[in-house]
């Protein structure tokens, strides 16, 4: 299940790298919800053209299948940062120490190693549909009006890339904990139970952690 997680920090370069990345990472969500945003807007124009003047917005659906990779792809490593994605803690939540720090590390290692192939094929994708001498560097289009598609296909690697740096980070920040026995390790994130959860929660409604 997903858990809430807080990541710690310190003036240790893995958590400076931390740092710094996290702020591409907020940026690339912020993207991500402007394009929920967006959405929303054009779906309001579309609908108030049909009613009023009988037009709807055109291409309206080429328009939601180009935001799609936005919506889909650009915060899922700011997620992954603050340890936001889905998983099942019953084996993991009961360990502790470098057992705890070892499991994680074989974990995190194996998504990288999917997240390596995602981008390889993506990328691949991308590739098929780019090219500098096709009209709008672009062999392929959207069906309404003719949207180039490849700038959406870009999106899934530049995103994963992004991921992928994140999980080499992680992988970092579990070894050092796992070989300097760390109980709270830096750059990584730790769960956190029900009751400091509702603690956290408590303070930040009653502005008590600004």
């Amino acid at each position: 299940m997903a858990g809430s997680a807080s990541v710690l920090s310190d003036d240790s370069a893995i958590s400076r790298i931390d740092r710094q990345l996290y702020k591409l990472e907020r940026m690339l969500a912020l993207l991500s919800g402007l394009a929920v945003f967006s959405l929303m807007i054009l779906a309001v124009i579309s609908v108030g053209g049909r009613n009023f003047f009988q037009q709807p917005l055109p291409g309206y659906v080429d328009w939601i299948e180009q935001a799609m990779p936005l919506i889909a792809f650009m915060g899922v490593s700011y997620t992954q940062r603050d340890g936001g994605h889905i998983r099942m803690d019953i084996v993991v939540g009961a360990l502790k120490g470098r057992f705890l720090w070892a499991a994680e590390f074989v974990t995190t290692f194996a998504i990288l190693v999917l997240m390596i192939l995602m981008v390889w094929g993506s990328w691949a994708h991308f590739s098929r549909s780019f090219d500098f001498g096709s009209p709008l560097w672009s062999r392929d289009s959207s069906m309404d009006i003719a949207l180039p598609l490849w700038p959406a296909k870009l999106l899934a690697p530049v995103a994963f890339s992004v991921l992928c740096l994140r999980l080499v980070l992680q992988l970092w920040g579990y070894a050092r904990a796992f070989v300097q026995r760390a109980a709270t390790p830096v750059a990584v994130p730790l769960v956190m139970d029900a009751a400091t959860q509702a603690l956290m929660e408590a303070e930040h409604v009653s502005g008590r952690d600004d």
